[in-house]
């Protein structure tokens, strides 16, 4: 998990900058109202909805956004979010990696060209459904902060469900640890952890990699961090996740 925590906290410290934009703004607004046209309109009712909007929050999201994004989702400003659908895409970055994508569009022709141009600025190649998707598996993530007693930590997270847990910086200041749990358990960790009285800043379903590819080349990596950056970059594109592990200074790379 190594390669793909350190994209984390890449994409992390680039969420700040891309907020200036609008871009993530704009994802976790889609984010919303997918949640909202699929359950309730009540966070209180709705797990998915709930979890969005702190993930929005936490990006500094403005309420009157999230709330215009909860009444699309629900109906009540016109179909504007019935368009939206979740796509998985998959491909091979440089080297061979495989990259695993997930996207929310109103168009499929548009955004599989996107991805399609990405991957072949760099000798990639978007794939069929189902070429790399066998190397991942999708995981419940909770990410907590603050000082890890790990006794207290493991014993919380298995009365809540929990598989496992990795410590790891959830910033550059702020130590933390990472809960991993079967998707159908996020909520019940979720809520076990915030009884227990730890600072939650994440809960998310997440794809993992079963195995990593390592890459020592600065060439591949350069790449592949652009390959990664580029994806990001796309409007309709919520998540990217692949199956490269990568020392610091590689990782440290200009994309540019």
């Amino acid at each position: 998990m190594a390669g793909h925590s350190k994209w984390a906290n890449i994409k992390r410290q680039k969420a700040r900058v891309d907020a200036v934009k609008g871009k993530v703004f704009a994802k976790l607004s889609r984010e919303i109202i997918v949640a909202a046209r699929h359950g309730s309109a009540d966070p209180a009712a709705n797990f998915q909805l709930r979890t969005a909007i702190e993930k929005a929050k936490a990006a500094g999201v403005p309420n009157d956004n999230i709330d215009r994004a909860i009444a699309k989702g629900s109906g009540q400003l016109g179909g504007d979010g019935d368009a939206l659908e979740a796509i998985r895409y998959e491909g091979y970055g440089p080297g061979g990696v495989a990259v695993l994508i997930e996207a929310l569009t109103d168009n499929r022709n548009r955004t599989a060209a996107d991805l399609r141009a990405a991957f072949n600025k760099v000798n990639g190649n978007l794939g069929e459904t189902g070429c790399v998707g066998w190397m991942f598996e999708q995981k419940g993530v909770v990410t907590v902060a603050g000082p890890i007693d790990e006794e207290a930590l493991l014993e919380a997270a298995l009365d809540g469900g929990a598989e496992s847990y990795d410590l790891t910086q959830v910033d550059e200041e702020t130590a933390g640890a990472e809960v991993y749990c079967a998707p159908p358990d996020l909520e019940p960790l979720s809520t076990a952890l915030q009884q227990q009285g730890y600072d939650l800043r994440a809960t998310e379903l997440r794809w993992l990699a079963n195995n990593t590819v390592p890459v020592s080349d600065a060439d591949q990596a350069r790449a592949l961090l652009k390959l990664m950056d580029a994806l990001d970059d796309l409007d309709d594109v919520q998540s990217v996740t692949a199956n490269f592990d990568m020392a610091d200074d590689l990782m440290a790379l200009s994309v540019a």
